[in-house]
């Protein structure tokens, strides 16, 4: 996540910090300074990181549990509205993924009693009052993690309630529908959440937008898996791709560009093997550096991901969220097309429209392959 900074690791898996969490220290701090003194200040920074330290034990809850049937999470992000492990998928079968989901609330009960066995008591009056900084520390925390488990477990997708509940659903319904089940309950729950807020505290309506956005984001993202789980990266890609030479020049880069709607021009050899990706971004690099008739290939980069024909599509889903569109090479480093969001977006429109439909098995050298652009 951009904004963000590494401040160590555990696990294998990177904790990050994003400048909006300092920011948010900063101004509790200096608020509360101007209010009540320096002292109060010290106090309430401690009681505000001692709950993003629990925040980080409930993500890494999720995150071990995960671990334990086989799924990677190489960064968790700390956010003002809580934390974010970065997952590369969610375990296949329901009930991992319920356990996975309610990991992160059952760290939360854990810190919660072991601070009630040390206080040796628990006053209910004094846990309402978790702002109060009369109230001692163990108290407020305890009460704080109480507060972390109970909201988490709210049924709305995609806190860990919805995914529980997403979970219990897929074992009736199965998954593409359990999905958007629970995502418009995180929805309605996000407008509710939303409109509390403006009568309340704004916080909440950061929140719901987050829980809304995040709702429809991952409902999308289970439709494409679903739709998709079937199907071929040759059955996807798109092939009709103009290409230029590595040898090009700024002026053909730029009418290889203007002849196609595409962001990456892949740079291939005349023999079909790959070597580099021209980016738009690569090419007002080169605008402002080079002229017309300069080679283009020193602004090229290394192809941020590749894939085989015969791999499944879902090998692919992660990586096209977060990195351009991924270049389909054969055994031989030929290039033959590109995997990209607008080509499954498409696919999946047509997969609902027509559940039925089949899309053609034929091999990638059947079929055709790159367009060169050599402007004469």
């Amino acid at each position: 996540m951009s904004w963000s900074f590494t401040i160590g690791s555990f696990k294998g898996t990177a904790i990050r910090v994003h400048i909006t969490l300092i920011l948010f220290l900063a101004w509790i701090g200096f608020a509360t300074y101007l209010k009540n003194g320096s002292q109060a200040a010290v106090e309430s920074l401690i009681f505000i990181s001692s709950i993003f330290i629990c925040i980080t034990l409930h993500e890494f809850g999720h995150i071990l549990t995960a671990k334990h049937f086989g799924v990677a999470s190489p960064e968790v992000t700390l956010l003002p509205i809580g934390g974010a492990a970065s997952m590369d998928r969610m375990p296949d079968k329901p009930n991992e993924e319920l356990l996975v989901a309610a990991a992160g609330p059952a760290v939360n009960i854990t810190i919660a009693l072991i601070l009630f066995l040390a206080r040796q008591a628990f006053d209910f009056d004094a846990a309402l009052r978790i702002e109060d900084p009369a109230v001692s520390l163990t108290q407020r925390l305890a009460a704080a993690n109480l507060f972390l488990a109970l909201f988490n477990l709210i049924p709305a997708f995609p806190m860990d309630g919805g995914r529980v509940l997403r979970a219990l659903l897929a074992m009736w319904v199965g998954p593409k529908k359990a999905t958007n089940i629970a995502a418009t309950i995180g929805q309605c729950f996000a407008f509710l959440l939303g409109f509390a807020g403006f009568f309340g505290n704004p916080m909440l309506i950061f929140i719901a937008i987050f829980i809304y956005m995040a709702a429809s984001s991952e409902a999308q993202m289970t439709n494409m898996i679903e739709t998709t789980k079937d199907l071929l990266v040759a059955q996807a890609m798109e092939t009709c791709i103009v290409t230029i030479p590595p040898e090009a020049t700024l002026k053909e880069a730029i009418e290889g560009f203007l002849a196609s709607s595409q962001d990456e021009l892949p740079l291939v050899e005349a023999q079909g093997k790959l070597v580099g990706m021209l980016s738009r971004a690569d090419l007002v690099d080169a605008l402002r550096d080079i002229e017309p008739d300069t080679p283009i290939a020193s602004f090229a980069k290394d192809p941020s991901s590749t894939i085989h024909p015969q791999e499944p599509i879902s090998a692919a889903l992660h990586e096209l969220n977060t990195i351009r569109p991924i270049a389909v090479i054969d055994e031989h480093e030929r290039f033959l097309g590109l995997l990209t969001r607008q080509s499954l977006a498409e696919m999946v429109m047509i997969k609902e429209i027509k559940p039925n439909w089949r899309f053609s098995r034929q091999s990638p050298s059947s079929r055709m392959v790159a367009k060169r652009q050599r402007p004469s």
